[in-house]
């Protein structure tokens, strides 16, 4: 497999214009880029510590903004590609609609207006399945892109190490882990950040990536809930002391919080956090056969070296500190 300095090599430098890039996956993102010999210009809602990233400059401005997008971002400036790890924070109707769709269709116009020919957007694996308002609002765009006349990569990722390790301090702490159901009602091939800036910023000069929809995991077979508990168990030198939890349990939160939202609006939020938590705790996170309507794990390519195990190590030896995603259950 080609490391990350040989591709670097290989690679012809572009300007690339990022969006996303304050994220975990969006930093690691950069990073390769930069790695590549890119010329990286990050446009973020506000300068942080975060991304004092050596070869990357920083703009900033509000991507839901058209006009701010061109004045502060683009700056009638030309590029070469954008590479977008954008996405809502939460998930919900209206975030989705804004960052998922809205603020990537302002930044796609934007990108034509200063020449971009290349387009590389991480997306997710869900959308297979578009239950929720976000998973839509993805999709939505990526029929933008896909029209927009421009080179594309629609990088569909399964899960992420951040999403799957919010249990790892509880268990430390010797709480039970939570499964939810016999623990294995879904299965993912989690990818690490670094893995998957790799593979995103290697779009650029791969051509057989190119007008494509690229499903991707990490290394390693697909693993379920129970096993992730198991093996964390057993690096810790424990007993597993594992508790299942009814996926009914969900079921009734959700529909308590549809009644209740109709006497108190803002709760239909918190309905549609719920829904976004029961999709996690029971859709798998791999390619759908739309054939058979099953998930398939081997029809699920990987890339990467480093493994899910191999970051909870990690997190145990305190190399590592856990950053959570939004959409996380546990």
């Amino acid at each position: 497999m080609m490391s990350l300095y040989d591709s670097a090599a290989a690679a012809r430098p572009r300007r690339v214009f990022m969006l996303g890039a304050t994220g975990t996956i969006g930093r690691a993102t950069v990073r390769a880029l930069v790695a590549r010999g890119h010329e990286v210009v990050c446009f973020v809602r506000s300068r942080g510590d975060a991304m004092t990233i050596p070869g990357a400059v920083v703009r900033t401005g509000d991507v839901t903004d058209p006009a701010s997008l061109v004045r502060d971002g683009f700056r009638g400036e030309r590029f070469d590609a954008v590479v977008s790890c954008m996405a809502s924070r939460t998930g919900v109707p209206g975030d989705a609609q804004a960052i998922d769709y809205q603020a990537h269709v302002n930044a796609l116009e934007a990108a034509r207006q200063a020449g971009v020919t290349q387009f590389v957007l991480l997306s997710a694996i869900c959308v297979q399945k578009p239950l929720l308002a976000f998973q839509q609002a993805k999709l939505a765009f990526e029929a933008r892109l896909m029209a927009a006349g421009l080179a594309y990569s629609i990088v569909r990722p399964t899960a992420f190490f951040k999403s799957l390790s919010g249990q790892v301090a509880r268990v430390q702490q010797g709480r039970p882990y939570l499964v939810f159901g016999d623990g294995r009602l879904t299965a993912c091939k989690p990818i690490s950040d670094a893995d998957l800036g790799d593979y995103l910023a290697g779009c650029l000069d791969d051509e057989s990536r190119r007008n494509r929809v690229l499903p991707i995991g990490g290394p390693g077979p697909a693993i379920t809930p129970i096993e992730q508990a198991e093996h964390l168990f057993a690096l810790l030198g424990r007993k597993p002391n594992i508790r299942r939890v009814p996926v009914a349990l969900l079921d009734v939160i959700i529909g308590g919080l549809d009644l209740a939202k109709r006497v108190m609006p803002p709760l239909a939020e918190k309905a549609e956090l719920a829904r976004i938590g029961r999709y996690y705790a029971t859709e798998s996170m791999l390619v759908l056969d739309p054939a058979t309507g099953r998930y398939d794990a081997d029809a699920t390519p990987s890339t990467g070296s480093e493994t899910l195990f191999d970051y909870y190590a990690r997190l145990i030896r305190g190399e590592a500190m856990a950053e959570r995603g939004d959409h996380a259950v546990f």
